[in-house]
């Protein structure tokens, strides 16, 4: 199966983004991906945390997105996946606390960062919200995601039917869920995606070596999509947008700025590997 990872620098305009997303999703496409990724927050990185709250959408739950204008990211989504053909999962995006009815003032202060995935026909298939939540002050920089957000409470996967006959089990996480190799084992999948928006700091200390561990780890496949370069808000994110194989080798990386890193993942390759080394079924705890 083709895969692409989307490595995007998201601006605080979500038009900006989304035609930029537009770009990137369209050159995938023509390069033969048939499952593509984009990273968190690909539709915003706001000047300051609290932006998210103005772009949030509730979730639509009925599996597909009608022409309504209230979630404009969403039926985006839908829409590029139908016109495409592909597999697209969504990134992240700030949804709603409530599921339905009336959102007061007060469930508006705090969104679920949410990853939604979509099937050609342009239906949402899956949606998973991100568990872990980033905390990080070093003296000059300081993040603390819970100010804005409400963590997930389950892990996530989905059934992929890939063009070359296979079902691939495929699961979900959010670039700081990286650092908790325990959701990764939940998930007990042969594909790993991880959309992010590491920030640079951390990126270049850790980016590499744990994605490569999580991949090892778990004898699959992972491919982590991320923001990747110089915001309109000041912010620097590391990029690096990769994607890995169950022996912890680097298929293919975009170090910074926007584009698409796609390459081919083979299942009769993961069988080898696991069956070569079949850790996953010596585990004790």
């Amino acid at each position: 199966m083709r895969v692409a990872a989307v490595q995007m620098v998201s601006s605080h305009v979500v038009q900006d983004n989304l035609a930029q997303a537009d770009e990137l999703i369209c050159r995938a496409a023509q390069e033969g991906a048939e499952l593509v990724i984009l990273p968190e927050y690909f539709c915003l990185l706001g000047h300051k945390d609290t932006d998210k709250l103005q772009i949030q959408e509730q979730y639509i739950e009925s599996g597909y997105v009608d022409t309504t204008d209230l979630v404009p990211i969403q039926r985006f989504l839908a829409s590029q996946a139908r016109h495409a053909g592909i597999w697209l999962v969504g990134g992240s995006l700030p949804l709603t606390l409530a599921q339905s009815g009336a959102v007061d003032q007060t469930a508006r202060q705090q969104v679920r960062n949410s990853t939604l995935v979509y099937s050609p026909d342009g239906a949402c298939v899956a949606r998973y919200d991100k568990m872990h939540l980033f905390s990080f002050d070093n003296g000059r920089e300081r993040y603390d995601e819970s100010r804005c957000l409400q963590p997930g409470t389950a892990p996530v996967t989905f059934d992929l039917p890939s063009k070359d006959g296979h079902l691939w089990r495929v699961g979900l996480g959010i670039c700081y869920d990286l650092r908790f190799p325990e959701l990764f084992r939940a998930l007990n999948a042969e594909l790993l995606l991880l959309p992010s928006s590491f920030t640079y700091t951390t990126g270049q200390a850790h980016w590499d070596v744990l994605m490569r561990a999580r991949a090892i780890e778990n004898l699959a496949y992972l491919v982590a999509p991320a923001q990747g370069g110089v915001h309109s808000n000041g912010r620097q994110t590391w990029g690096h947008s990769l994607v890995v194989d169950p022996w912890g080798q680097l298929l293919a990386q975009q170090a910074t700025g926007p584009g698409v890193v796609v390459t081919d993942i083979d299942i009769s390759n993961l069988r080898a590997f696991r069956q070569q080394l079949p850790a996953l079924t010596h585990r004790v705890l």
